[in-house]
């Protein structure tokens, strides 16, 4: 007979599996690659690059894309305030810390999303543009199918894990390009250590690869359990930008060595000089990528499809109707007893100015008050249409003069009086002065580069990735000692101060000066 094995050990052999399946290493998420030349978007080096995988906080990157573009597209400003749903406040970390019913302007939340990875400031654009975070998910599909992202699919405007909510190493590559090359004026975000996001200060989660790898600024990192560490960045060494995708990282450290790597491949892969082929804003169709209509999110080409034909206007007025003819001789009655009256009582008036003297200018305040013509204007056929007065007089013959006005003599006309001066108002005097701070005379230098192409190119970017700072200022490269020193010119000394401060912030070289250099 067999001996059952005892409840005690049988207890044993339970909590040994429980240890070694706790010792038993995780299975780690898919690991995923790709490297590309920003330049031309010619694929460098490609692992499982189009296997959809779980794409983490890479999915900001695309709900910070469709803030850019619904600032472009005049949906929303930097300054809107947003009022924070319950919905945004209850998502978990990483989060800033927004509360339900609170609002915040819409720059901070795009600060948080970016460098803190904050997913209740995600969800809080995504509604502040959309309404509702579905509706956002709809916009989000349809950019990327825009963008040619063809094997992504979003829920969220987070990234946190939820079925469905898939991407490439491909696709995110694909998007991390089109942030740097369709919004420049923005892409400097990506680069920024710590940032001030209205209720509290964000530091970036990827200052770890920023400060160990030279060139380096951007773009953006995620994990989650399912997605394991994932980082899509980017550099510039010279005339050339570099993007590598990781998916599946181990842990950060590995992340960033691995795409430490994955640049040098692509540094030394890519050629030195290469023809830029800047990629068009998307074009977008009628559908959202689920079948359905985007709602308020709709981006159409706004070309007119049906003009409709404006209501024809009222006719004229009908005209008033004649006065009866007795009131018309009561009124010319009294008007001659007026005069005759006014004529016997009056003192004698001066001689009439000749007829070929000119009439005096009206007076200023005069021609204010002067009522101005009203042209006609085109009725619905075409024609034009009398504009009818709200009071129109009937016409009503002249009276006739009465005769003893006739007979009156007219003295001779006295000599005018000298003409008195009237004295004018002292017009202001103007007094300029030259200005040491609003005149255009000052610049900043990025300093000296080995070659004139170098200096321009070095103007080029630093201009686009600060549009608003030297948008009216002008490039020049000046020859100096042997080499070529770059500078920007036709600035205020104000201007090339605050320029020089927000460059030296991003640790690029400046210098202003003045018109004496």
């Amino acid at each position: 007979m067999r001996q059952r094995p005892s409840f005690p050990a049988l207890i044993g052999l339970v909590l040994l599996f429980c240890v070694a399946l706790a010792a038993a290493p995780l299975r780690a998420a898919p690991y995923a690659a790709m490297v590309m030349d920003a330049r031309t978007g010619e694929v460098l080096h490609s692992r499982n690059a189009d296997t959809r995988l779980h794409p983490a906080s890479l999915t900001k990157m695309m709900t910070l894309y469709i803030a850019f573009e619904a600032i472009r597209l005049g949906e929303i400003t930097l300054d809107t305030p947003v009022r924070i749903s319950a919905q945004a406040a209850a998502e978990p970390p990483s989060e800033l810390g927004l509360r339900a019913g609170s609002t915040i302007r819409f720059r901070y939340l795009i600060r948080a999303a970016a460098i803190r990875s904050a997913n209740d400031a995600a969800t809080a654009i995504g509604e502040a543009i959309s309404g509702s975070e579905a509706a956002f998910a709809r916009r989000m599909n349809r950019t990327a199918r825009a963008l040619g992202m063809t094997r992504t699919t979003f829920r969220n405007a987070h990234g946190l894990t939820e079925e469905g909510h898939l991407s490439t190493a491909h696709d995110m590559t694909i998007l991390g390009r089109r942030l740097f090359y369709d919004y420049p004026q923005y892409y400097n975000i990506f680069s920024r250590r710590e940032e001030d996001a209205g209720i509290a200060t964000v530091r970036n989660t990827n200052r770890a690869f920023l400060d160990a790898y030279r060139g380096a600024d951007g773009i953006k990192t995620g994990y989650t359990r399912a997605a394991g560490f994932n980082l899509v960045a980017s550099a510039e060494r010279g005339n050339v930008r570099i993007l590598a995708t990781v998916f599946g990282g181990r842990s950060a450290a590995w992340r960033n060595q691995r795409i430490m790597e994955l640049l040098d491949m692509g540094f030394a892969r890519a050629p030195a000089n290469a023809q830029v082929r800047r990629p068009s804003l998307p074009a977008y169709t009628d559908d959202d990528g689920d079948g359905g209509n985007v709602g308020q999110a709709q981006l159409v080409s706004g070309l007119v499809t049906r003009s409709l034909r404006p209501l024809p206007r009222p006719g004229p007025s009908a005209p008033a109707s004649a006065p009866p003819p007795e009131l018309v001789a009561a009124i010319e009655e009294a008007v001659g007893a007026a005069l005759t009256t006014a004529v016997a009582t009056a003192d004698p008036a001066p001689a009439p100015r000749p007829l070929a003297e000119p009439e005096p200018e009206p007076a200023p305040a005069e021609v204010a008050a002067a009522p101005a013509e009203v042209a006609p204007t085109p009725d619905a056929q075409g024609a034009a249409a009398p504009v009818a007065t709200a009071a129109a007089a009937p016409a009503v013959p002249p009276v006739p003069r009465p005769a003893t006005q006739a007979a009156l003599a007219v003295p001779p006309r006295p000599a005018d009086p000298p003409p008195v001066e009237v004295a004018r108002a002292a017009e202001p005097e103007v007094v300029t002065r030259a200005s040491s701070t609003g005149s255009r005379l000052f610049g900043v230098s990025l300093g000296a580069q080995p070659s004139h192409h170098a200096a321009e190119r070095l103007l080029l970017r630093t201009a686009l990735s600060e549009v608003g700072t030297f948008d009216q200022a002008l490039r020049r490269v000046v020859q100096r000692g042997g080499g070529y020193e770059a500078r920007f010119q036709g600035m205020t000394e104000d201007q090339a101060a605050r320029a020089c401060a927000r460059l030296n912030a991003r640790n690029i070289a400046c210098e202003p000066f003045g018109p004496a250099s």
